[in-house]
């Protein structure tokens, strides 16, 4: 069998570096070793994530009640998940426990366990391994092709050189990737924040303030009128006689949209007539999913779930406008009150319900001000978004690489204490460090947004309008957090 690299390393197959474990058992649920599915061990990092449990798993191997089948494990055994194996999910046991039977236990025997995590994990191994699969919806490898795979086998020395190699070299890159993780993280909340203070509080900080008698909103601007529903909206309900328009849905993470657009499975009537009509600017709420938010404004003519109820609004509204609003969490939360239901989960928002909500009402000229700011502060923070997706991309290929490129000996790794000791005079004399493949210093800093964006061809950007705390909105530590995240230094000295 060939194995679609070029290995300068010697080559074993893998059954014979390793150990099978193969017997599995019907365990009870209260079973004193810990429980580890494949959702606990996270993809391409061969990291255990989240909690290892005491119960069964959400794989869908095991049964609920009398016990759940299982494979025991023992420290250094490795997890290498058969299941959907694309997501690359192995993992070096760090305790004994028991596994879900759709990883498979491997003993190794003859090679380092640090070495074959990081081969189980190489983009070729994988990929190997997944050309294998059969089953379309829930694609699974068997031992019999995957023991049979050639892996390289150098000497003791370098397997344990190349491990520890890895180890560090990746724990810099997975630092990296999840500083701008956590960046991503902040610019979500950072728009969120921008559209809750905007379109309930105004652009003007220094616009005199007034108790609007709502709970839900709090104070607003004293020129804005604060209105029922009942005055602003009609309720539309228009159905389609062929049912030719564009079907469209509603979510509360993307608000009204065609469903063409959407990867969904779910049940489609023969035929849309009788459906109702939605116009450019109608305000649509999935009637049953209202107390999670799934409501938005639709800008294109279409026609909706019967189930759904459509509203047209009055000129005093723009319609970008109340796209703002009515995806607030706090208008979702202020719907649940005006619904009616005996559980939350069977809560419905009636027409009657919502014509009884009072909503915030600035003049129109504001309101589209509000949009107006809203779409060039959103264009900001998209391409900072693009920027930090990029790198993430960017540093998952750069890890995966490094990893193949180790393994199968195309770069060289330090070996002996000498050699250690000759990059760490690199590092501190300012200089690359030898033996590191195609990876150069500057790569392993932690540059400025700004740098950042421009490294990745995304234009320039206004770091300051960006970090700027937007006009009337509380210091919510936003700009803290992302000045803490560009002076980082993500590489820290190994003592």
């Amino acid at each position: 069998m060939k194995s679609g690299i070029g290995v300068s390393f010697p080559t074993k197959r893998l059954k014979h570096v390793v150990v099978l474990r193969r017997i599995a058992h019907v365990s009870a649920g209260n079973s004193a070793r810990p429980y580890v599915g494949l959702e606990h061990i996270q993809s391409d990092t061969g990291r255990l994530v989240g909690d290892a449990t005491q119960g069964g798993s959400t794989d869908g191997d095991t049964v609920s009640g009398t016990g759940s089948q299982s494979i025991e494990f023992e420290h250094g055994d490795l997890l290498f998940g058969k299941l959907r194996p694309y997501l690359a999910k192995a993992w070096l046991a760090e305790f004994p426990g028991r596994c879900t039977t759709e990883a498979l236990v491997i003993r190794p025997t003859s090679i380092d366990p640090g070495f074959l995590r990081n081969v189980c994990l190489s983009p070729w191994f994988v990929g190997t391994v997944d050309a294998s699969t059969f089953g379309s919806k829930m694609p699974r490898a068997e031992w019999d092709f995957i023991g049979n795979i050639p892996v390289p086998v150098p000497s003791v020395i370098v397997q344990k050189a190349v491990a520890d190699y890895l180890d560090h070299e990746t724990e810099q890159l997975d630092g990296l990737v999840a500083a701008h993780g956590e960046l991503l993280g902040l610019l979500t909340e950072k728009h969120r924040a921008m559209i809750a203070c905007a379109v309930t509080r105004g652009l003007d900080p220094h616009a005199p303030m007034r108790d609007s008698g709502v709970p839900w909103l709090g104070e607003v601007p004293a020129h804005w009128s604060v209105e029922r529903a009942r005055w602003l909206f009609r309720e539309r309900d228009q159905r389609s006689d062929d049912g030719a328009e564009e079907l469209l849905t509603v979510s509360h993470l993307t608000g009204v949209t065609p469903r063409s657009e959407k990867d969904v499975n779910m049940f489609e009537a023969d035929t849309l007539a009788g459906y109702k009509r939605c116009q450019p600017g109608d305000l649509v709420i999935n009637t049953l999913w209202a107390w999670m938010g799934a409501m938005g404004v639709s800008f294109g003519e279409g026609v909706v779930s019967p189930a759904y109820n459509v509203y047209e609004p009055t000129d005093e509204l723009d319609p970008a406008y109340v796209d703002a609003l009515s995806r607030l969490p706090v208008f979702a939360q202020e719907a649940i009150r005006h619904s009616k239901g005996v559980w939350s989960s069977r809560l419905r928002l009636y027409p009657e319900g919502f014509f009884r909500m009072s909503l915030p009402l600035p003049p129109l000229s504001e309101q589209r001000q509000i949009v107006a700011a809203l779409q060039s502060k959103r264009e900001q923070l998209s391409r900072l978004e693009t920027a930090a997706t990029k790198a993430i991309g960017l540093l998952k290929e750069r890890r995966a690489a490094l990893i193949a490129a180790a393994v199968t000996g195309s770069i060289e790794v330090p070996t002996t204490a000498r050699d250690a000791e000759r990059i760490d005079d690199h590092e501190d004399e300012g200089r690359d460090p030898p033996q590191r493949g195609t990876l150069s210093q500057d790569f392993w800093a932690s540059p400025a947004l700004d740098e950042l964006a421009a490294a990745q061809g995304v234009g320039p950007l206004d770091t300051e309008a960006l970090l700027g705390t937007w006009p009337g909105e509380d210091d919510d530590g936003f700009e803290d957090a992302i000045d803490e995240l560009r002076h980082a230094g993500m590489r820290q000295d190994v003592e």
